[in-house]
């Protein structure tokens, strides 16, 4: 039987498995900042490896969406969310490459923290995206937190990078950790994106 309009795809199936991707990224950053400095290569290996895999997924995202005549959500609404989510794991990608190319050979407690509140920032997204076809409004208790994270985020890395100029005496290990630091907190900033998005779906769905 020949098709007349194209066969509505399941987007939900694939932003969860977007958003699970990312989390596994987070996960993975967030032993590469606690673990010993040995393992940095690997753990930026691990996230380079889930980056192709968030590529993947964004690509494939975008072209079932064009090839897709009934979507259940607003289709400048897939291709942001699936963007944004996109860019947190890109950032994420970031910061291990930067670890590794910087040769980082010590451990900075916001450092840590950051990776912390990325993981858990990913965790929120996980726990908010299967509410896109169902009770949205549910979403709205994990928005809230995204929002909290990412001043918390913003917060640390203000404190660190004051800290670093106050007691860092070596201007190229300053530089490094600065920037560092920086992308950490911008991967923080893409995720209350993410929640900007799901916010949109919630009020057009109300």
């Amino acid at each position: 039987m020949i098709r007349i309009l194209p066969r509505e795809e399941k987007f939900s199936e694939l932003f969860n498995q977007q958003a699970t991707v990312l989390h596994e990224a987070a996960r993975v950053l967030l032993d590469m900042m606690e673990g010993p400095c040995a393992e940095i290569a690997e753990r930026a290996n691990q996230i380079k490896a889930l980056e192709h895999r968030g590529d993947t997924m964004t690509h494939d995202i975008i072209t079932r969406l064009n090839r897709t005549f009934i979507t259940p959500l607003d289709r400048e609404d897939i291709h942001e969310l699936s963007s944004r989510m996109d860019d947190v794991i890109d950032l994420i990608d970031a910061t291990a490459s930067r670890m590794m190319l910087f040769k980082i050979t010590e451990r900075r407690p916001a450092g840590i923290e950051l990776a912390r509140i990325i993981k858990r920032a990913a965790a929120e997204i996980v726990a908010a995206v299967p509410h896109i076809t169902g009770e949205r409004d549910k979403i709205l208790e994990h928005c809230q937190e995204l929002n909290r994270l990412e001043h918390e985020a913003d917060t640390v890395c203000r404190s660190a990078i004051a800290q670093l100029f106050e007691e860092e005496r070596d201007p190229i290990t300053l530089i490094k950790w600065k920037e560092i630091f920086e992308v950490l907190e911008a991967a923080v900033d893409k995720a209350e994106d993410v929640s900007d998005v799901l916010e949109t779906i919630v009020l057009k769905s109300a």
